[in-house]
């Protein structure tokens, strides 16, 4: 059972990073890939059902720290205590820019939280790179941090762009040379030279649908690269620190009838969503 739970852990922290990172690339470039008002409202409008889908992930994650591996929570939660605060505090913001955008009208409003869903998706990004450079370096923050903050970010900024080019082939109003200009993405320009050279060889919006998918496919498996290969090196570990055989037998019976369902939800959404929907004017909450 332990074995099993391992393997399912590792498929929800892989699929977070495979599917959720696309909304966190989206959100990271945002003022590139919506060059107006009008250009962001239809790419967070199209992203919209997909932020929420991959919201989940990240619960089912944490659901699975905190119930199978208690003692591993514990090491986790103190050793990246600033890290774990600052994942928190960019999610908020991202998510508050994306629920408050639409409260209320005028331009100078809606821009304020587009920079907040900017703002939140960089800090998502740099603070999961440095968790996982951390978690790989025995749950110490080192220099080394930093610069698995910015590969992550870079690899998620290219996650989001092929997730642009695939959702919206068309195009978005602004976006004519977006992939070019993606240095001017971050907050004050960083990180923007490690992501600068990966854009340029993504599709355009005008690309096909077969080449779009294709490029989100291999973004996707980018995206989830890292967190891949810390799971296999940290696999004895965190058998080591599964929770007793009979909580995992009362865990196995509330929460794996649950998981057909997650995963044909999450199939849902992408079939229903995708792009020839994207297209359409659907009403939006965000």
């Amino acid at each position: 059972m332990d074995i099993l739970w391992s393997v399912l852990f590792a498929v929800l922290l892989i699929g977070y990073f495979a599917l959720e990172g696309a909304n966190i690339g989206l959100g990271m470039l945002l003022p590139v890939l919506g060059r107006t008002q009008e250009g962001r409202d239809r790419i967070v409008a199209a992203a919209a059902p997909f932020v929420l889908a991959g919201e989940v992930w990240l619960v089912a994650v944490a659901g699975t720290l905190f119930g199978v591996y208690p003692q591993a929570e514990g090491e986790v939660l103190f050793g990246l205590y600033p890290l774990v605060v600052c994942l928190l505090v960019s999610w908020i913001v991202r998510d508050a820019g994306l629920w408050f955008r639409r409260r209320a009208d005028g331009p100078a409003w809606r821009a304020g939280w587009d920079r907040m869903i900017c703002l939140g998706s960089w800090g998502l990004a740099l603070s999961w790179g440095a968790a996982l450079t951390a978690l790989a370096t025995g749950l110490s923050i080192t220099p080394a941090a930093l610069a698995g903050a910015a590969a992550l970010a870079a690899l998620l900024a290219f996650h989001g762009r092929a997730f642009a080019s695939w959702l919206l082939p068309g195009g978005t109003a602004g976006t004519a040379g977006a992939a070019g200009e993606l240095s001017g993405a971050a907050p004050g320009g960083a990180a923007g030279p490690a992501v600068r050279p990966a854009a340029g060889r993504l599709p355009g919006p005008a690309a096909s649908a077969g080449r779009g998918a294709a490029a989100l496919a291999v973004s996707a498996c980018l995206a989830a690269a890292p967190a891949a290969a810390l799971l296999a090196g940290a696999a004895p570990w965190l058998l080591e620190h599964t929770a007793p055989a009979d909580t995992l037998n009362v865990l196995s019976l509330m929460i794996l009838p649950c998981a057909p369902l997650m995963a044909g939800a999450q199939v849902w959404v992408w079939r229903t969503f995708g792009p020839r929907r994207a297209a359409d004017r659907f009403p939006s909450f965000f």
